[in-house]
């Protein structure tokens, strides 16, 4: 196989890496038989004749070889992935291209560490005309700084994401919005509001898809009311028969503009 300059640029790296660290090919020969081992996964084994054959630009490494290089050399194996042109950044957005088009309700949040996870994959059992059931935000988001979202309580809260089609609340909550749901106050109180930004806002369930809307109960039945700059319509369910109350929206985290 013949070598291409960026894969014979990257080999001369990870050369320049071991070297840094007083490594031989057989040092890390060695070194990588004992992370596959403790994995019990031979894709994490490195021999010394592959080595000097990806160093040399012949072989490209898949990704457990850059996970037990990163390991062995003590740098994060994304870093090495930069050295084939291959960013992070570029992932992040990319995930954007395909993310939900519609509103999401998302359980069981993950921990909160240095990032989480904005607009992932849709696949066929996303693509809904309605909302339709999350179990993890993970599932949801691509890797965003936590500082953007640190007020909500990502350990207990439930959670919904706004569709990427979905205008209904915009602008106060705009598609592709993160929300956090307050399960206990799922009673709709018909009152004259000082401002659309006092109203409460709720997150409905309709059977197996979501609506975030303000409401209005009226004999027996619920309107989910959106937005006036929306242009949406005003949607009417029997009530519990047609849709339920999941809670109301608390926090809202969102984008204001488009990322480069």
């Amino acid at each position: 196989m013949n070598a291409d300059r960026p894969t014979e640029s990257a080999g001369a790296k990870l050369k320049q890496l071991r070297e840094s660290h007083g490594l031989t090919l057989r040092a890390v020969e060695a070194l990588s038989r004992q992370l596959a081992d403790k994995k019990q996964n031979y894709d994490f084994f490195i021999s010394r004749g592959w080595l000097n054959n990806v160093e040399n630009g012949t072989y490209t490494p898949g990704p457990c070889k850059l996970y037990s290089l990163g390991a062995i050399y003590r740098t994060h194996w994304t870093n090495l992935f930069a050295f084939y042109g291959l960013h992070l950044s570029d992932f992040e957005r990319d995930q954007a291209m395909f993310a939900p088009p519609k509103t999401q309700l998302a359980l069981d949040a993950p921990r909160a560490e240095d990032t989480i996870v904005v607009p992932l994959q849709s696949h066929e059992a996303l693509r809904l005309d309605q909302t339709n059931l999350f179990s993890k935000l993970v599932e949801i988001w691509g890797e965003v700084p936590i500082r953007l979202i640190q007020h909500l309580d990502l350990r207990n809260g439930t959670y919904g994401f706004v569709g990427m089609g979905d205008k209904r609340m915009s602008p106060l909550i705009r598609p592709g919005s993160i929300v956090q749901i307050d399960q206990n106050q799922r009673k709709i109180i018909n009152v004259n509001w000082d401002s659309e930004y006092d109203r409460p806002i709720y997150f409905l369930e309709l059977r197996g898809a979501y609506l975030c809307s303000w409401c209005e109960m009226s004999g027996g039945y619920l309107s989910a009311v959106p937005h006036p700059n929306s242009k949406c319509e005003v949607r009417r369910f029997a009530y519990p028969r047609e849709a339920d109350i999941v809670g109301r929206v608390v926090g809202v985290t969102m984008r204001i503009a488009a990322t480069g």
